[in-house]
């Protein structure tokens, strides 16, 4: 299994003893991309926002700053907000990047989870999936091919018209992000593509009647049982002790869920409900090395196998030094633990 970090680049201002310029915030980011390259980690993805609080609406430009630092490590979207882009511009970004890299960029493309960016880039909201569709087939036949035919709904057609740079990696990695909407599994199983889903709340085994219909469909279409990897991501962190864990995490942890619920209609969060998400059922990944590796291996036979895991640790608000800790224990200690498993 594949083990590695999301981040939003989430800025420190919900807590003034831990606000910082958003340019220090980028170059702790940056660091924190090192040093999991350094540990060993698989993989490190980008988010993508266009709101207050959030640094990542040019994630290809921050994976690209990271790629000249790094050797080893892949580096993704998580998600590239594929409905509110242009494909074009999407490819051309992560061609580059990938250039840049080496051969090391993927992309996970997502309708996203905030809807901000349809208003900015000129979108009606109503048009959510029929936007993500059809720029998800035009990017798919930009990877496929140098020259492009092709017309749609959302976009100009594009007659015998060609797309560069290529990328290093022939095909380049394409993921389809997905929360819990059923017909976004089968479309991703439908096309073949590896499935990365958000698992923030609730209870994991909840999401495999849908990760069962992704397979199904994959195998209807003809695709080989490996072609169809299954990622997750997950709210996590990780200390020298569940103790240390739960009081680093829970308090910023409880104001960003309240924040986001207030927008959404969600309760205010409160120490039960954190506590029943760490419960061996539960979606958050928050403790020590050695319980949080026990609960990724039963997220992963609770989904039917799991290829990759990416903790997600920016919610919190942790401090730079913090996150630095959680990345070496991620890699020197739960990594081992679940692929020795």
């Amino acid at each position: 299994m594949e083990i590695g970090v999301d981040s939003f680049a989430a800025m420190f201002s919900g807590d003034s003893s831990k606000a910082i310029n958003d340019a220090d915030a980028l170059t702790q980011l940056l660091e924190r991309i090192e040093h999991a390259d350094r540990s060993g980690l698989d993989v490190f993805g980008i988010g993508e926002h266009h709101r207050k609080g959030f640094l990542d609406s040019a994630p290809a430009l921050i994976l690209a700053a990271a790629a000249a630092r790094t050797k080893r490590i892949r580096l993704t979207s998580a998600v590239t907000v594929l409905s509110a882009a242009d494909p074009v511009r999407v490819f051309q970004n992560f061609a580059t990047l990938d250039l840049i890299s080496g051969g090391r960029a993927e992309m996970v493309a997502g309708r996203g989870s905030f809807i901000e960016a349809f208003p900015l880039f000129g979108y009606n909201l109503e048009d959510y999936d029929d936007l993500f569709a059809e720029k998800l087939d035009l990017l798919l036949k930009i990877r496929e091919s140098e020259f492009i035919t092709w017309s749609g709904k959302f976009r100009p057609p594009l007659k015998n018209q060609p797309v560069y740079p290529r990328p290093m990696q022939y095909p380049i990695p394409i993921w389809v992000g997905v929360g819990g909407t059923p017909e976004s599994f089968i479309r991703a199983g439908a096309l073949g593509l590896p499935l990365m889903v958000a698992v923030i709340g609730g209870e994991t085994h909840r999401f495999r009647p849908l990760v069962d219909l992704y397979r199904e469909a994959g195998k209807r279409a003809g695709y080989p049982p490996e072609r169809l990897k299954v990622g997750m991501h997950s709210l996590g962190y990780v200390a020298n002790t569940t103790e240390e864990a739960l009081a680093d995490f829970y308090p910023g942890y409880a104001k960003a869920m309240t924040r986001v619920g207030k927008e959404r209609g969600w309760p205010p969060m409160t120490r039960g409900r954190f506590d029943a998400q760490r419960g061996t059922k539960g979606a958050l990944l928050v403790g020590s090395a050695q319980e949080v590796a026990e609960k990724i291996l039963h997220h992963s036979e609770a989904l039917g196998g799991i290829d990759r895991l990416t903790f997600q640790m920016d919610t919190a608000e942790l401090p730079h030094e913090k996150l630095m800790q959680a990345i070496e224990l991620i890699a020197a200690r739960i990594k081992p633990l679940v692929n020795k498993s």
